[in-house]
């Protein structure tokens, strides 16, 4: 006869319940509702409906899938940020809630708003999209050293409708790329050190692309090319920064041994200073 809406969801829910690294078991009813088109409240109230077997089969496989750890993410191919969503997948960095203190920070910039702006790492483009959709008159350069990142990237310009005022280049950090053009350098660069890798969870670990999580000099490394290539920004320009666990004052004494000081900081929801916003010592 065929299992019901109910049958697959409490397979999954108990399943989910019983992995190691504490898979939530609402995550069956993302995975299941996008295959069917439906929402989690159309799931519940449709609990006795039969599931086609080859829809079946297919929820039954990404099941399989993120009981091995494998984001949701990357099963779905789609990650929602800043109430958007992004396309995603194993290229990219998953965007994460607390990178969208980033796009507050940069709203929230005294004077005149951003115009001309530099997202550094741009991975799958969140950052660089969501600013030209918050920003309608800005005008952003996307920079990320994988080529294959920014494949991803421009289909999401694209989605997004964006094309004519986010421009993709291929670079090392800010390499080739004259700061002197923008009033806002904004960036998530990999700030975990590698020493911490069998910390993380496994969904991280095994599954997140290995170069847009982890940086030499404990985490580090990308935080100083960013900061001394910063002394070139016009004075009234910013860089924005989202930083890890810890490193906060170390990143406050590289900063002021290089002549910048930060003149604000944000926590993220758990507390911890997530974002920093640095400027040239006047």
């Amino acid at each position: 006869m065929g299992d019901t809406i109910d049958d697959l969801l409490r397979t999954a829910r108990s399943h989910l319940a019983a992995t190691p690294f504490g898979a939530p078991p609402r995550e069956a009813y993302l995975l299941l509702g996008d295959l069917l088109g439906l929402s989690e409240a159309q799931l519940i109230a449709r609990g006795d409906l039969k599931v086609p077997e080859d829809c079946a089969k297919l929820f039954s496989h990404r099941l399989q899938r993120r009981l091995q750890g494998e984001p949701v993410a990357y099963l779905l191919g789609w990650r929602e940020f800043f109430g958007r969503r992004f396309r995603v997948d194993d290229r990219v960095l998953i965007p994460r809630p607390e990178t969208e203190h980033l796009i507050e920070a940069a709203l929230q910039v005294s004077g005149h708003p951003p115009s001309r702006i530099l997202d550094v790492g741009t991975g799958s483009g969140c950052l660089a999209i969501t600013l030209a959709l918050e920003l309608p008159n800005a005008r952003i350069t996307a920079s990320d050293l994988s080529l294959s990142s920014l494949a991803l990237a421009a289909r999401n310009v694209h989605e997004h409708g964006v094309g004519g005022r986010v421009r993709l280049v291929q670079g090392d950090l800010t390499e080739a790329i004259s700061l002197r053009a923008f009033d806002l350098v904004i960036s998530n660069p990999p700030y975990i050190d590698p020493a911490d890798r069998e910390q993380l969870s496994p969904e991280i670990r095994e599954f997140e692309p290995p170069d847009a999580l982890f940086a030499q000099d404990r985490g580090l490394a990308l935080f100083q090319r960013l900061l001394e290539r910063a002394k070139e920004l016009p004075p009234e320009s910013a860089l924005m920064i989202e930083i890890g666990f810890g490193q906060l004052e170390e990143i406050r004494t590289r900063a002021t041994d290089l002549g910048l000081c930060i003149s604000d900081q944000i926590s993220d929801y758990a507390g911890i200073p997530r974002t920093l916003v640095l400027r040239r010592v006047p």
